[in-house]
């Protein structure tokens, strides 16, 4: 005789609810390991894509000519200097910016001087030429040409002059093409000096800054994409659009998926807020923000 040995029907059923046990809190685990590596990387990119975003638009204000700076509703073409945009109606925002590459210069084999000085001799010149000692017109006008792709020239370029009047709306150009020499930028025409392009000279100080472009970081809110325009000069009569000739300015886009661009201005110190949506969990989104003096 035989005897074999099997489950009890205690054992069969206890088995049975260990392995529901085991299978249920078993699938809840691998689900909410998945579900946190999921959030883990959707926070890594909403990271580092507002954190880029941030870094490239204020590496770009440091340099801005701070008495520039400007709010725009592109909706309207309105715009107010950004100490007094106290309101979220402005998706763009819009500088002047001083050519710091050719500030910095290129070495030659013998010296590392910049392309130009920024001190104007107030001695040497005339009414309508100004003698700045070390400034080489020749290499600011190839580095122009490279920078621009060929589109703009030291021709295109305006002097600001520190300590000088400024006049956010009709002395940079945003409201139009600047014609009258009292204004706060000068167009000049470079030849071995700076030459007037619209007239005399009639408010010079010793120290100067070149600008040869104005940028506009526009925030797109039908598109959630923020654009960079730049290779534009406002006292020439360009728009951050379209040039006075009818051809379009350079743009990039910096970033998509952006839910909010904002920024404010407390005296010359500006900070800016970039916020980026996730495309995968719905009504989520990660700001990055900084303060560029």
């Amino acid at each position: 005789m035989k005897i074999r040995n099997a489950f009890t029907m205690i054992e069969l059923i206890f088995v049975i609810v260990v392995m529901g046990i085991i299978g249920k809190f078993g699938v809840e685990f691998l689900a909410q390991s998945y579900q946190s590596f999921i959030f883990t990387n959707i926070n890594n990119t909403l990271q580092s894509n507002s954190a880029t975003a941030v870094e490239f638009i204020s590496s770009r204000l440091q340099h801005r000519i701070k008495d520039s700076i400007i709010a725009r509703d592109t909706a309207t073409n309105t715009f107010l200097p950004l100490a007094s945009a106290s309101t979220d109606t402005y998706n763009a925002l819009e500088w002047i910016g001083s050519d710091i590459d050719g500030f910095r210069g290129n070495s030659d084999g013998s010296s590392n001087l910049p392309n130009w000085s920024g001190v104007i001799d107030l001695d040497a010149g005339t009414n309508s030429s100004l003698s700045s000692p070390e400034t080489n017109t020749t290499k600011i006008n190839t580095l122009i040409d490279i920078l621009s792709y060929g589109d703009s020239a030291a021709n295109d370029a305006a002097l600001y002059f520190v300590g000088s009047s400024s006049d956010i709306q009709t002395g940079y150009g945003w409201s139009g093409q600047i014609t009258d020499q009292n204004q706060t930028m000068h167009p000049v025409n470079m030849a071995t000096t700076f030459n007037s392009a619209i007239g005399n000279f009639s408010e010079v100080y010793e120290y100067y800054k070149l600008a040869w472009s104005a940028y506009a970081v526009v925030h797109d809110t039908t598109t959630n994409e923020l654009w960079l325009h730049y290779d534009y000069q406002p006292w020439n009569g360009d728009t951050y659009l379209l040039k006075a000739d009818g051809t379009d300015t350079k743009s990039e886009l910096l970033m998509e998926n952006v839910d909010t661009f904002q920024f404010m201005a407390i005296g010359s110190i500006v900070k800016i807020q970039v916020c980026i949506n996730s495309d995968i969990v719905e009504d989520y989104s990660l700001c990055k923000e900084k303060t560029i003096y």
